[in-house]
């Protein structure tokens, strides 16, 4: 398995625990929003579509992100080190 659909997979892995975690948060502070089937239902989808969606987006927003790291020619803040 690639570095990239492991990635995936745990970022789909993530979305799905966290929405378990807000659902149950919910049912204790309110009232349970949805069944115990229909939970596990949705946080699957969930998890399916966030694993789809960093596999098709992290390699992009690291390259953008490393682009732009490589475009800085400023120091962070503004200052240079030039004296007047």
């Amino acid at each position: 398995m690639g570095p990239r659909t492991k990635s995936a997979l745990l970022w789909g892995a993530v979305g799905f625990m966290a929405f378990l975690v807000l659902v149950q948060g919910y049912a204790l502070v309110v009232e349970p929003l949805v069944t115990i089937t229909q939970g596990g239902v949705i946080a699957v989808l969930v998890g399916t579509a966030t694993a789809a969606s960093a596999y098709a987006l992290e390699h992009r927003i690291a390259a953008w992100s490393a682009r732009r790291v490589a475009d800085e020619t400023e120091p962070h803040g503004g200052d240079s080190k030039s004296k007047s």
